[in-house]
């Protein structure tokens, strides 16, 4: 029967019918949080420590989320905010900038040090006739504010948080309302909804940004270019197109050539042809979309051009139908696991059966076979360091930093981590360390073993 139901679907979707979503395919839950009655987009935060947390916009403000221990995911705090359906944020340093479309909303600013305890509110900051953002985007030490009235016609404007809590504003691009943008080393790849159209924008000089082109990024009269990631080796732009009719698809273009920039392809779910696309986010081999009513979809984009999809999770099970709602926004991880918002159904936590091969970080993306720790690197160094262990499973995981009389200087993590392979960065400036020798010993434990080691390192100032 099963044989016949899969015949029956693949001769559905080549003779142009689009049934019920084919079942989740080569994804698992680990959790889904729902305990608001809206979402919107989300971003994720890897802590110094290696801690991973969810940052989930919802209708009355900012949940974070701890996913670090999948058996004990679970919401540490919540900042709240005006009451809106659009939220959203990014983070630099160990601070998250939160925006949304709510008149006065401004910009909130986040303190994530505190974690995985709580987060504070810094403050909310805005300047002389902004009040509300419709998304924002970070590259290095800029954040950059799009839509709402951040600046004329809904353009691009950039702040520097080189001093985390006291933005300093700077240039802006007015000409046309930029829903989102991707940067790229100084170049601003600004996404035009009313437009259908993708601006490059020269953003070498911060205080003066200048227009390097405009081009036609949607290829049919209809108009809504939502958001663009590029592949890895800078040579293709994805981008989504946020409509309903026809429904919103994935589109590859070649921009090897700024002044002939060029359409490759289409691309849809598999089995799918009327749910809408709404935001990608790329890393490295991997791409990861938020398809509206068909979920959580990742692709293997090793070869750009040709996008292939080879997991998918459906949020939003009940409908693949052309509407505003389901998934929002995506984010993955260094350890792999993967978060999706959707706007009736919350956070969801996934994993892909299969290690992300094609991912930034790849060796955090294997499960490992033994517990270990690794040697410091750099080694000797001055005044940072990573130190990284791997564990085979779930467990309770203790590391220290340890002088040579014994005494312990830095207690760096005390609690349980799921299996996998983990960094964590461990700053002498903030012990008052002399130059010499010292220790850092891990404890593992659960129910079925103990593992204990220690290394040396060398601190040089």
């Amino acid at each position: 029967m099963r044989k016949f139901f899969l015949v029956l679907t693949l001769f559905s979707i080549s003779c142009g019918f689009t049934y019920s979503q084919l079942p989740n395919q080569n994804t698992y839950l680990l959790r889904n949080l729902d305990q608001y009655s809206s979402y919107s987009a989300l971003w994720g935060y890897t802590a110094p420590d290696g801690r991973e947390y969810a940052l989930l916009g919802t209708q009355v403000g900012t949940s974070f989320v701890d996913i670090t221990d999948s058996a004990n995911i679970h919401e540490v705090d919540s900042v709240k905010g005006l009451n809106s359906s659009w939220r959203e944020m990014k983070t630099y340093s160990h601070y998250a900038y939160i925006v949304s479309e709510a008149t006065n909303s401004g910009l909130q600013i986040v303190d994530l040090q505190y974690l995985p305890d709580s987060v504070h509110l810094v403050k909310t900051w805005s300047y002389s006739g902004y009040t509300k953002t419709h998304s924002i985007q970070q590259s290095g030490h800029y954040i950059y504010l799009n839509g709402g009235n951040s600046a004329a016609n809904g353009g691009v404007t950039v702040l520097d948080v080189s001093d985390p809590e006291n933005p300093v504003k700077q240039g802006q691009w007015t000409t046309l309302y930029v829903h989102d943008c991707r940067i790229l080393n100084d170049t601003i790849w600004a996404s035009n909804i009313y437009t259908g159209e993708t601006s490059i924008i020269d953003a070498t000089n911060k205080n003066s940004l200048g227009i390097v082109r405009t081009w036609r990024s949607y290829p049919t009269s209809e108009v809504s270019t939502h958001n663009s990631d590029f592949s890895a080796d800078r040579k293709y732009l994805y981008t989504t197109n946020e409509i309903s009719s026809p429904n919103g698809k994935l589109n590859v273009w070649n921009i090897e050539d700024l002044n002939n920039i060029t359409f490759i392809r289409e691309w849809q779910p598999t089995g799918i042809t009327t749910a809408i696309v709404h935001n990608i986010e790329c890393y490295d081999n991997i791409a990861v979309i938020a398809h509206y009513r068909a979920g959580i979809r990742i692709l293997d984009i090793s070869t750009p051009s040709n996008p292939v999809e080879v997991a998918w999770y459906d949020t939003y099970p009940s409908s693949n139908s052309a509407s505003y709602s389901g998934c929002w926004g995506v984010y993955k991880f260094p350890s792999g696991k993967i978060i999706g918002s959707d706007i009736s159904n919350g956070l969801f936590v996934i994993k892909t059966t299969f290690p992300l091969t094609g991912a930034s970080n790849n060796s955090l993306n294997v499960q490992p076979a033994d517990y270990s720790l690794n040697q410091n690197y750099p080694n000797p160094f001055n005044p940072s360091t990573k130190i990284s262990f791997s564990l085979k499973q779930n467990s309770d995981v203790k590391l220290k930093i340890f002088n040579t009389e014994g005494r312990e200087i830095a207690e760096l993590i005390n609690d349980t981590r799921d299996g996998g392979n983990y960094e964590v960065v461990f700053d002498a400036s903030e012990y008052s360390l002399s130059s010499g020798t010292y220790f850092y010993t891990i404890n593992i434990s659960n129910q079925n073993q103990n593992y204990s080691q220690t290394k040396k390192m060398f601190l040089i100032k």
